[in-house]
């Protein structure tokens, strides 16, 4: 047997049910996670995914199953939504997750790194700068086992990217969910696929799940119609052939029953989202025509001389850090806002769209059926033709039984859904996304994209999304920092190969008060990725640890000696096995304290050597 067959997982699930609601939603879900195993878990929205996770956390006690975890392994738990109520300030937050044998400079450091000097109140963050605390509490202890309910929500590509580098090199197991590809391909070894409450496992990592995925439900289809041709010969034996006083031809009927209820049980795959978008007249070839505009905002400049031409059919993305003027931009190319200088022209004939990145068009109050038709109807109007609102909620996965429901009383996905179907009603020949793909399932985003790709409109589009750029994208704009903005031809993956560089360029952001001046953002503000390059002077805490390392190192390796000495004697497991097992267990941990701390070192000399 393979030696990585015998270490026992950290962690393990088996068996899990649940119901909720009246509705079964685990239904014999299992979870295996080992030491340094990276495990991605996918599935529908409205799987249980986060609900297994929370399963594994401990924070849900399942109807059935068992849940495992190794004596002393440390479990650390990100959700979607982190409740900060009871901490006056982001640092707090943060070292409040830490142990008592954890580094309690690491809380600092990471805030630091992610772009937060730790004294932020935790009740006046943005979304992005809620993740990125929440991002630091579950990786300050570097706990053995990390689950990860969409870490990359909220958070901009350098700190996606900043988040990858970190993950990569950290020795903690690690359960993700993420809709985001290239995120999941990059960090996932396994994938485990939740689907109508079980759970199926590709030894693999999610580059491979797809093809693996499609032909596996290939299979239970094929599996499906030779199951539904063997029940059709036996219902006709039934009707022609059957003699029911004789015992074997009984049997039969018990068998014909049994396939019945094979066919009745069995799982199908579920439906899947329908786009249907109302396209307007087409445009004018000019879409929109920006030369040498410039914006600012008090003393700070967000865009500067930026010159571009929008036509008919482009689909244009734009990228870059959060608060770098991205949607300042699009407004400006729409018309929404006018320039300081410079002139943007408008082509003819436009009818635009829009999808907001907080939803605002939705109202919390009104039901999912009067946001699709306006209110007094049950019909819409696509492309000419009147369609039943519940026919068009189904193509967005919506039941009947949701016409009433509350907008507030939807999850994320269902609202990010809703939006999509509203504004896909509308006559429109110009789409502003921005970001489209928050909430989505995989195979949402898919159809979005193929959907996309065939619109015979042109696109506007804000994402975070490298994958989705990538498969969308005819063009990608760039914030480089300090109001200057690039187009380069292509996608994400194009505009790196011109660049020649990652999204961890970006200068220094501004930074709006409540009055609504803006002034530039102090250092420890400033992008995580770009204060990596820029290097201007090493923190308190990293010029301590450069000091405190090496005597740290020395005195692990004197420890290991010394364990390694006394575990050298032959006679000692049959002497006193208790103390060869102690002593066993302090060489283990002080292996792995070394091994962190030199890794450590070597990146702050590193950080040092740099700066010069």
């Amino acid at each position: 047997m393979a030696r990585s067959s015998a270490i026992p997982p950290l962690l393990t699930l088996q068996d899990i049910h649940l119901t909720l609601g009246g509705k079964p939603l685990l239904a014999g879900a299992g979870l295996s996670i080992g030491p340094r195993g990276r495990l991605g878990l996918v599935g529908r929205n409205g799987s249980g995914k986060s609900t297994l996770l929370k399963i594994a956390a401990g924070m849900i006690v399942p109807d059935s199953g068992s849940v495992f975890a190794h004596p002393g392994a440390s479990v650390r738990y990100l959700a979607q939504e982190p409740d900060f109520s009871g901490f006056a300030t982001a640092l707090a937050y943060v070292e409040a997750g830490l142990g008592p044998t954890d580094d309690p400079w690491r809380a600092l450091s990471l805030l630091n790194d992610l772009g937060l000097t730790g004294e932020e109140d935790p009740a006046r963050l943005s979304g992005g700068e809620g993740r990125r605390v929440a991002l630091a509490r579950v990786l300050g202890p570097r706990p053995d086992v990390l689950l990860l309910d969409e870490p990359t929500n909220h958070l901009d590509l350098p700190a996606i990217e900043w988040l990858e580098n970190e993950l990569s090199g950290l020795r903690s197991a690690l359960v993700v969910i993420s809709h985001d590809r290239r995120f999941l391909e990059r960090l996932s070894s396994v994938t485990l696929w939740l689907d109508q409450g079980r759970t199926r496992q590709l030894d693999q990592g999610f580059a491979a799940f797809e093809a693996w995925r499609d032909a596996v439900l290939e299979e239970e289809e094929r599996d499906r119609h030779k199951l539904d041709r063997r029940i059709v010969m036996e219902e006709d034996w039934l009707r022609y052939g059957v003699t029911g006083r004789r015992k074997r031809n009984q049997g039969r009927l018990e068998r014909l029953q049994g396939l019945r209820e094979t066919r009745r049980t069995a799982l199908k795959a579920l439906g899947g989202v329908r786009l249907d978008a109302n396209v307007g007249r087409v445009s004018g070839k000019l879409v929109s025509e920006a030369d040498r505009i410039s914006k600012s905002w008090g003393d700070t400049v967000i865009v500067r001389d930026f010159s571009l031409r929008v036509e008919r059919g482009d689909r244009v993305g734009l990228v870059g850090a959060n608060g770098a003027g991205k949607t300042t931009l699009v407004n400006l190319l729409t018309g929404a806002l006018a320039p300081d200088s410079g002139t943007v022209k408008l082509g003819a004939g436009l009818q635009m769209a829009t999808l907001d990145q907080k939803r605002t068009s939705l109202n919390p109050e009104v039901t999912l059926k009067d946001h699709l038709t306006g209110g007094g109807s049950d019909f819409i109007e696509i492309n000419g033709e009147k369609r039943h609102f519940a026919g068009y909620m189904r193509d967005f996965l919506f039941s009947p039984e949701q016409a009433g429901t509350p907008v507030a009383r939807l999850s994320g996905g269902e609202r990010n859904r809703l939006t999509l179907a509203r504004a896909l009603a509308l006559p429109s020949n110009l789409l502003v996304l921005d970001e489209p793909t928050n909430d989505l399932d995989l195979e949402t985003l898919d159809l979005l994209q193929e959907w996309l790709a065939s619109y015979p409109g042109t696109i506007l589009l804000v994402s975070h999304d490298r994958d989705f750029l990538d498969r969308v994208a005819t063009s990608v704009i760039f914030a480089e920092g300090n109001g200057h903005f690039v187009e380069y031809a292509g996608g994400y993956t194009d505009m790196l190969a011109q660049r020649g560089s990652g999204v961890e360029a970006a200068a220094a952001l501004p930074t709006r008060q409540a009055s609504g001046k803006v002034n530039p953002v102090p250092p420890a503000a400033i992008s995580p990725a770009k204060r990596k390059l820029s290097f201007r002077k090493l923190s308190f805490n990293e010029r301590y640890a450069l000091e405190t390392l090496p005597v740290r190192i020395a005195e692990l390796e004197a420890e290991k000696q010394r364990l390694n000495r006394l575990l050298a004697d032959p006679d000692l497991y049959h002497r006193d096995k208790k103390r060869f097992d102690a002593a066993n267990a302090a060489l283990a941990s002080a292996d792995s304290a070394l091994a962190e701390a030199e890794e450590r070192w070597l990146e702050l000399e590193i950080t040092r050597e740099q700066i010069g």
